[in-house]
């Protein structure tokens, strides 16, 4: 690999965990999706180029990498949990705008000085009021997009 490997390989030995292909495959795949991958989404893509790796192979890697930290994973009311990488050099902080119509998925990331200040100030009322040490937070907007206005 041009640059070395990449940075999960380091996070997984940290974790007494070796590379397998299933690992390789999955992470490869949701750090070069712009999408919320299920995992049945996953398996489909996974399997066209290694066909050994089951549907139960996927959900077992998804959850060990969940647990790992490596990957988040979410529930946006469609029935079926969304997955995406939680770090890495391309990773950014964001949040997510839901259309409740047609299930579309926007990475909200431009935030403006205004929203930073108001997201500080409810994260420092939080910590007071509930005596909780925030490490981080995820938002999730349901609405309708553009398109189903």
């Amino acid at each position: 690999m041009p640059g070395g490997p990449p940075w999960w390989h380091g996070k997984l030995r940290g974790w007494g965990y070796r590379m397998t292909i299933p690992r390789q495959v999955i992470l490869d795949l949701l750090n070069r999706s712009s999408k919320h991958l299920s995992a049945e989404d996953i398996y489909l893509a996974v399997h066209r180029t290694y066909p050994g790796i089951g549907l139960t192979t996927v959900y077992r890697t998804l959850d060990l990498l969940e647990q790992m930290r490596l990957i988040n994973k979410f529930d946006f009311g469609d029935g079926r949990s969304r997955y995406e990488l939680s770090q890495g050099p391309q990773w950014r902080h964001h949040h997510h705008l839901v259309c409740t119509k047609c299930g579309r998925i926007i990475d909200y990331t431009d935030f403006v000085t205004e929203e930073v200040k108001l997201l500080d100030k409810i994260e420092e009322a939080l910590t007071k009021k509930y005596n909780f040490k925030i490490n981080t937070h995820q938002l999730h907007f349901y609405g309708l997009c553009e398109k189903c206005r």
